[in-house]
């Protein structure tokens, strides 16, 4: 067989250290151009890429370069069978370093894995069924199984991501395997099962658990539910009342909040994010949220006291008002008048209830004064009995864009916080503030 490593490690004389430094001095790999211009949730973080003989090796170079764009240092190592895949080459242009594709004199394995290596995270994808079962057994026997041995006994977070045929996937042996390697600490994401395959996950859902798995853990140990984005009520079978709530902010807040290591649900009216991880609960009308999130708090206090809810965020859009709705399709072209009935308040019935429970509310208001509108999240946070509120002017954009202006209001003359950019970076100030409350 040829030897592909020819000309890739080798040439360098197998030394990561060394293959670096000759990068930096040639200048930078074209691909670093793109180094942290999604965001900087991964700046500083070293990252091992396991490639495996799985088609689905295909999807590294879109894999390592969103880890790239989030700030990450990517570095590639992979099997003997990864590489009838694809080639050595792809890699290193998907990841901007060479790729390790034996294990040489210099022990790589241990400059990025051992006990004092320069890597924050191995990751395995796609991982095939020979290899998740050979890393559950102690095998090392490729570059990949060897580089796991070594993250298992120097206590390097490791991800693995099963890509594989389904029957293959409902192996028992592989299954008890699986469940092992999740004991162990082992973060599995998906598989996602379509078309007889058992298919590697999203990039999305790889990334999310990325960031999850190396973040400050803020919120560990916290269950959080988010409502977002509008609700509808419906006039008749085809018409409804709604608002212009896009939903963004919502999902931003429960991406952040389980990066940050919360266990999250989410309740809305949009199209599902099907994100690994995170429950999702659908509802339409503003009646239907107040009583979906009732019953996840009734629920969670009626289980054990480390199962109920600690955080509610009510970031949804939630209509103020609703109609009598007709059964039949109203006749067009005629004059029609609408009664509207005030809904309830979500905030309201959750506090009554669940006097314990920690709330972060929203508020808009339309062309006011910076004082007008700190003024008003005060008197909501009064009101309610609630510790802390977001509020900004909708007459100045915001609702239904990408980015936004807020004050982050919590307790006392210094807690107001001026947020204006992206709804991604307030969402992480939202979640940055939430966690300095006594949760």
């Amino acid at each position: 067989m040829e030897d592909h490593s020819l000309g890739v490690r080798e040439a360098s004389g197998s030394n990561p250290d060394r293959s670096i430094m000759a990068e930096g001095e040639r200048g930078s790999h074209p691909t670093l151009r793109i180094k942290g211009t999604k965001s900087h949730a991964l700046s500083g973080k070293s990252i091992v890429l396991g490639v495996t003989g799985s088609i689905a090796a295909v999807r590294t170079v879109e894999l390592a370069h969103e880890l790239i764009r989030h700030g990450a240092d990517v570095y590639g190592v992979m099997s003997e069978a990864a590489m009838e895949i694809i080639h050595p080459y792809t890699l290193h242009y998907a990841t901007g370093h060479e790729v390790i594709t034996k294990l040489m004199g210099n022990i790589e394995h241990v400059v990025f894995l051992g006990m004092e290596g320069s890597a924050d995270l191995f990751i395995i994808a796609p991982c095939t069924a020979n290899t998740l079962n050979k890393i559950a057994g102690g095998v090392s026997d490729t570059p990949v199984t060897a580089f796991a041995t070594t993250a298992f006994g120097s206590g390097i977070p490791i991800i693995v991501v099963p890509a594989m045929h389904e029957t293959m996937y409902k192996n028992p042996i592989l299954i008890a395997n699986h469940d092992k390697l999740r004991k162990l600490g082992v973060t599995v994401i998906g598989p996602k099962f379509e078309e007889g395959l058992a298919k590697i996950a999203s990039t999305e859902d790889i990334i999310l658990a990325v960031e999850r798995v190396l973040s400050l853990k803020k919120l560990a140990g916290k269950r959080i539910l988010i409502t977002g984005g509008p609700t509808i009520e419906p006039i008749d079978p085809i018409r409804i009342l709604t608002n212009r709530s896009s939903g963004r902010t919502g999902i931003e807040l429960v991406k952040e909040a389980y990066k940050q290591g919360a266990e999250v649900t989410l309740v809305h009216s949009k199209t599902p994010l099907n994100l690994d991880g995170i429950k999702e609960v659908r509802v339409e009308t503003a009646r239907e949220m107040i009583d979906a999130c009732v019953t996840e708090f009734r629920e969670g206090k009626e289980k054990e006291e480390e199962e109920g809810y600690d955080v509610l965020i009510s970031s949804a859009a939630i209509s103020d008002f609703t109609a009598d709705s007709s059964e039949a399709k109203i006749s067009s072209g005629e004059e029609f008048y609408l009664h509207l009935v005030p809904t309830g308040k979500l905030i309201e019935e959750v506090r009554d209830e669940f006097p314990e429970l920690v709330i972060v509310g929203f508020k808009a208001e339309t062309d006011v004064s910076k004082e007008e509108l700190i003024s008003a999240a005060r008197e909501k946070m009064e009101n309610h009995n609630i510790e802390m509120v977001v509020v900004n002017d909708v007459g100045k954009g915001g609702i239904g864009t990408k980015e936004n202006e807020v004050y982050i209001i919590r307790g006392g003359a210094e807690g107001v916080k001026h947020v204006k950019g992206a709804k991604k970076v307030i969402a992480e100030e939202i979640v940055d503030e939430l966690a300095k409350l006594s949760l």
